[in-house]
């Protein structure tokens, strides 16, 4: 989608926030937006940084707090009767239960001991993990845990620190994630761009236009590169890495990881969804899963989302029709816990469907206060459409690696500086990979995020070992998108 025609496109939701403002824009339309921001950095919660956030702009149009909570049931219940928002619930939900069939046959993990056999020395051990973390990239949840757990063994006889394990893991969770159109990631930010009339109408669920921000999410593109370089040695192992790699190479060959692991720690964001995911990896079948069991249902989804032309709701429908009856004729669990198991993993999506409720109301009350005709109006005079995505990139950056929310603070950040790209003239694709970016950035270099969290788990490594082992790589890697994106724009 080019430049122009995004313009066009969104030509008449900027109309619509213009007409929709309350009052007249003014700098009070920004304390709802500082409300979020703060509450976020200081509580680590995203969903509840927006509701408070929302709350606070509902009571300076109301002008008094009863009235702004009873306005905060209306507008709630106004959003949730979004059709994004039914169909956000509904692939969500979906995805969240087919991964948690593929979790619990274990067939992830047939994939990983069949690739263990390739693996012959500490590159190919390596490159065998990179390569899974490839494979596997409808979540970053799976990815994560289901990778650290099948490669740790192979490496730790091979003299690969668990660091190193868990680098590669985590740059191959969030990064790959985000550049595939058939993920959790993609449902999630696609929805986004609908709600915030970003995706055309020919676009209802936003995918075509995620995928055409897919080549501009320079971040997650030279994540994926550099974990090649740095196994060839083509980027040096520096500091903390290096420090573990030689403890490493010095030890008997038996790596265990230190006292504090990362499952010693106490999550700091969504609690709800963590915790669910790992009951169900610590029940899934680690040593008896077919490999067919996960690539059947992969290849289906892909295959199907091919032939309806990315829309993923009836691709999904298709694969769990086929992929329940197969399950069935192998005897792999009765059909009534099969039902349990997928509701189960439905629930584990409510964190994600919650945020994006929670981003609806939000917006409805910034565009009631005025907040993106404000924020056009007094930064579009010092702002040019080749600098705005690089700048989008490290505030956005900052923010999720300070607060560990990459979909919380996108959520957030899309309805203020979506108008501003458009008024600038900007190219909307380069803007929504910047802020992408962002994201993948946050939950891959934040000390405490879901993936870095879950990556050290997987690993058996320790959280902290881990995140500051990492951080080099991911810092350098985002420097790098910093000033790619000033030469694409």
């Amino acid at each position: 989608m080019s430049a122009d025609a995004s313009l066009e496109s969104l030509a008449e939701p900027i109309a619509a926030a213009a007409e929709a403002a309350a009052v007249e824009p003014s700098a009070i339309s920004l304390i709802p937006a500082l409300v979020v921001l703060a509450f976020a950095v200081w509580l680590k919660r995203p969903i509840l940084a927006l509701v408070l956030g929302a709350a606070a702009g509902l009571i300076l149009l109301a002008g008094s707090p009863i009235e702004a909570l009873f306005n905060l049931g209306e507008t709630s219940v106004r959003v949730m009767q979004d059709e994004t928002i039914g169909w956000l619930i509904l692939v969500c939900g979906g995805f969240g239960a087919l991964i948690a069939l593929l979790v619990h046959t274990g067939g992830a993990f047939a994939f990983g001991r069949m690739a263990q056999q390739y693996a012959s020395g500490r590159k190919p051990s390596l490159f065998m993990t990179y390569f899974l973390g490839l494979i596997i990239f409808i979540d970053d949840y799976l990815n994560a845990l289901t990778v650290g757990e099948t490669m740790k063994r192979i490496t730790d006889k091979y003299k690969v620190s668990r660091e190193m394990l868990a680098y590669v893991v985590d740059s191959t969770a969030a990064p790959m994630c985000v550049l595939v159109p058939i993920s959790t990631w993609a449902i999630f930010f696609g929805g986004l761009l609908v709600a915030n009339g970003i995706a055309p109408e020919t676009d209802p669920n936003g995918i075509k236009t995620y995928i055409s921000a897919i080549p501009y999410m320079v971040y997650a593109w030279l994540a994926l590169i550099m974990v090649p370089l740095v196994i060839l040695g083509i980027v040096p192992l520096i500091g903390p890495m290096k420090k573990a790699e030689l403890a490493a190479q010095q030890s008997s060959g038996n790596i265990d990881a230190p006292a504090e692991t990362a499952a010693s720690h106490t999550h700091t964001s969504d609690d709800f969804a963590v915790e669910a995911f790992e009951e169900e990896f610590d029940a899934s079948d680690k040593k008896g899963g077919k490999l067919y069991n996960f690539l059947l249902p992969m290849l289906m989804l892909i295959g199907f989302t091919i032939w309806f032309e990315a829309e993923i709701w009836p691709a999904l429908i298709l694969t769990f029709i086929l992929t329940i009856p197969m399950y069935m004729a192998q005897r792999l669990m009765p059909f009534t816990e099969m039902m349990e198991l997928m509701m189960h993993g439905f629930k584990t999506m409510l964190p994600a469907i919650c945020t994006v409720i929670a981003a609806f109301t939000f917006k409805d009350v910034c565009d009631q206060l005025g907040l993106p005709l404000y924020v056009i109006e007094n930064l579009a005079p010092y702002m040019n459409a080749q600098m705005l995505p690089a700048l989008v990139f490290v505030a956005m950056a900052v923010l999720a690696f300070v607060t560990g929310s990459s979909w919380g603070i996108f959520a957030v950040s899309i309805p203020i500086v979506m108008p501003l790209a458009i008024a600038v003239d900007a190219n909307i694709p380069l803007v929504i990979g910047a802020l992408l970016s962002a994201s993948s950035f946050g939950s891959q270099a934040c000390f405490y995020s879901d993936s870095t969290v879950l990556a050290a788990q997987g690993s058996g490594c320790n959280l902290m070992s881990h995140a500051l082992t990492q951080f080099p790589y991911a810092f350098i890697a985002a420097v790098l998108a910093f000033f790619g994106f000033i030469i694409l724009a």
